[in-house]
Formats: C-alpha cells, sequence, structure tokens
C-alpha cells in the first residue's frame, strides 16, 4: 500500500546579522583611524603611510577566520576544547614571566617570529568561558538550572577558583588595565549566574580591601600609582604622568561637533598623543569626526554589548548564557574604561578598545568572543525549531 510522509517543517538558523554589522561597521572604522594616527609618523611607520593600515588589515583577516571556526563549532565541542582553551591561556601567561618583553612597563608579550601575541587578551575570553563551563557542569549534574536556585557556594568558589589563577599571573607582569577588565568580568558573570547579593557584597569589599592592601605594600610600581594620581589632578604633573590626558583632552575637545575631517586632525598629525593608534584611538575620532563620530562610534559598541546581552536572555543553556554575559561584561567595561581614560574620567591604564585599536591580539580575542556568541545565537535559534517541528507522519492508504 502506497504511503506519504509529511516532511517536518523547519526553520534555517540565521546569524544575528545586527552584531556581524555592528562589529563590521567598527572594525572598517577603526581601520580608517588607526590609519589616520600612522600615516604621518615616520617615526612609526619608517617612510610608509600604509604600513599599519596593512598590518591591520591582516589582523582582521585572521580575527575573521578564527570567528568563523568558533561560529561553525558544533556547540558539544566547544564545551570540550573550553578546558584546553583555558589552560593555553594560562600557559601563555607562564610563558610571558619567563621570556616575555616588557612594553610600558609592562612584561606582558610573547615574540613570535615577526607578531607580538599578548596573552592576557587571551586571558578574558579563557576566563568567561572556563567560568561559564564550570557552573554548566554542575547543573547537568544537579538536573537543575542555576537561573532557578541560584549558584551555590561550590559554583562561586570554583568561579573564583578558575579566575584566581589567571589574575594572579597578570598582576605579576603587572598589567592593571587588564586585571580591572577581568575583575569586571568576573564580578558580572557570578551576577548572571544567580549568587545571593551579600556575596556580591563581600566580593567587591574584597577585591576593595586587596588593592588598598596592594598599594599599602608598596606592589604597585610608581609609574603605576603616579597614574592614578594624575587621574585625580590632570595638572599635578602636566609633563609627565597627566601628559597622556591632557593631550586627549585638548584633541578630542578640538574636534567640535563635526570633527576636523578624517587625516586633517592637527593634533593627530602632529603626534602629540601618545600610542594613539592603539590605547588612545578614540582621540583620533574626536578630534577629526567631532562628537557625531566619536557618537557614532560609541553607539555601535553599545549595539554589540546589546546583541551579547540579548544572546545571552535568549538561550535557555546555562553555559551560553553565562558565556554571553560574560562576553558582554568584558567588552562593556574595557570599552568604558578605554574611553574613560581619553576623556579624564578614568585612570590610565592601557587596555585597548575593542575592534577599533590597533592590534592582533586584542582583535584575535574581539572575533573569537563573537564567533562564540554567534555559535549560541545559531544553537538557540536551532533549539526552538527542533521542539516545534511537526512529528512524522505516516498516511495509509
Amino acid at each position: 500500500m502506497p504511503t506519504t510522509t509529511a516532511r517536518p517543517a523547519f526553520r534555517i538558523p540565521r546569524l544575528d546579522w545586527v552584531l556581524t554589522l555592528a562589529v563590521l561597521a567598527l572594525v572598517t572604522l577603526g581601520t580608517l583611524l588607526v590609519w589616520s594616527a600612522t600615516s604621518h609618523r615616520e617615526d612609526l611607520t619608517g617612510g610608509d603611510p600604509t604600513a599599519y593600515l596593512r598590518k591591520q588589515l591582516v589582523n582582521i583577516v585572521i580575527g575573521v577566520v578564527l570567528m568563523l571556526v568558533v561560529l561553525a563549532t558544533d556547540h558539544r565541542w566547544v564545551r570540550i576544547v573550553a578546558p584546553l582553551v583555558y589552560l593555553a591561556s594560562v600557559a601563555g601567561l607562564v610563558l610571558v614571566l619567563t621570556m616575555g618583553s616588557t612594553v610600558n612597563g609592562s612584561q606582558s608579550w610573547l615574540q613570535l617570529g615577526g607578531m607580538s601575541i599578548q596573552p592576557s587578551e587571551f586571558a578574558k575570553l579563557a576566563v568567561v568561558i572556563g567560568m561559564a563551563l564550570w557552573v554548566a557542569e554542575r547543573a547537568d549534574v544537579r538536573r537543575s538550572r542555576v537561573a532557578a536556585a541560584g549558584a551555590g557556594v561550590g559554583d562561586v568558589a570554583g568561579m573564583l577558583a578558575i579566575a584566581a589563577l589567571p589574575a594572579a599571573l597578570i598582576l605579576l607582569q603587572p598589567d592593571l588595565g587588564t586585571m580591572l577588565v577581568l575583575a569586571a568580568t568576573v564580578v558580572g558573570v557570578i551576577a548572571v549566574s544567580g549568587a545571593p547579593r551579600r556575596w556580591l557584597g563581600l566580593l567587591v569589599a574584597g577585591g576593595v580591601t586587596a588593592a588598598v592592601a596592594a598599594v599599602a605594600a608598596g606592589f604597585l610600581k610608581q609609574y603605576q600609582l603616579d597614574r592614578f594620581l594624575a587621574f585625580t589632578n590632570p595638572d599635578l604633573d602636566p609633563r609627565g604622568a597627566g601628559y597622556n590626558v591632557e593631550q586627549a583632552r585638548i584633541a578630542i575637545g578640538s574636534g567640535g561637533l563635526f570633527g576636523s575631517g578624517l587625516f586633517d586632525g592637527t593634533q593627530t598629525r602632529a603626534g602629540f598623543v601618545p600610542e594613539q593608534h592603539t590605547d588612545f584611538v578614540f582621540t583620533v575620532a574626536g578630534e577629526e569626526l567631532g562628537l557625531v563620530g566619536a557618537g557614532l562610534l560609541v553607539a555601535l559598541l553599545a549595539l554589540v554589548i546589546w546583541r551579547a546581552l540579548a544572546i545571552a536572555v535568549r538561550t535557555d543553556d546555562v553555559f551560553g548564557r553565562l558565556a554571553a554575559s560574560g562576553i558582554a561584561c568584558w567588552f562593556a567595561f574595557q570599552a568604558f574604561q578605554n574611553i574613560g581614560m581619553c576623556l579624564g574620567i578614568m585612570p590610565v591604564t592601557g587596555v585597548p578598545l575593542p575592534f577599533v585599536s590597533y592590534g592582533g591580539s586584542s582583535m584575535f580575542a574581539g572575533m573569537l568572543a563573537v564567533g562564540l556568541l554567534q555559535n549560541i545565537h545559531l544553537r538557540t535559534q536551532a533549539a526552538p525549531a527542533a521542539r516545534l517541528a511537526p512529528p512524522r507522519v505516516l498516511v495509509t492508504r
């Protein structure tokens, strides 16, 4: 007897195109700003105005490849590989302390052929996925959701232990900026995990106490203390520790509403702002694109953070929710720290602006995080489709 089979209806999963386009716009705008900041600096380019443009384009291509690899990887493999990523990041931080090179007072770089790698950038992502995996595995064992019951003592203790080793290695470099970003990210992930508020309060209080003790014990180097003093009063040492902030303010303030035009910023062309293509790239946007262009840059960053949070809210997977939330916290605090130090409302700590500043390590880590966000998004879309698909029906005549 002939039979017909009703095919199940399904929906093809799609990328989060808002996130994709926002990241693409940030990368494009950042490349133009880096080019503008370096094209007139013969001391940096050796007479080749497009030197840093070509280097940044190579960084972007590598970053996109890494993003696509993570995006296309089955989510089960992502969880399997997560511990290896964490161990690799810790190994990189150890190598930095034994054979790394020192830049601007911090021993944070590894020289691999013609490329410099900063393992602490990858440690941010490694800590996020490590904490998310820890809580997810414990939730699977308990057969309950963290959001419903809240994180227990073992969950929080495990997350802190996962973050503690990379944090200690980063402090030994010392890289205070990355440490601040990592601390904010850890607190954000613990908060999303459902930990009681009193634990969060104790955690923050403990962090403040540890910071005060570090200063009192002389753990911080003198130049780091000078930066904090200059943050409270930039006029205290305008030619020393306060020079960066003072010049950054002048550059941004001179841009007005619409800026002086790309490649036409007088402060940028003269090279008055140190590290303008990396840590202070936002000053190029403020001077050459004005308030409108700088505001667009901030809006694009906010869009990326919003999409990360939206992905976290929509997924039912504990690992995906915590990982996406941690990435959102990472991007949000690092962007605030970078832009804040350019405006003089945060101390100068030397962290790059995500997707905008020149540099391979920051670009690679950011693109890997975007790939993970898209991976979580695709899985979230596929899950409802699988649940809602009608059963196969056999019709017999």
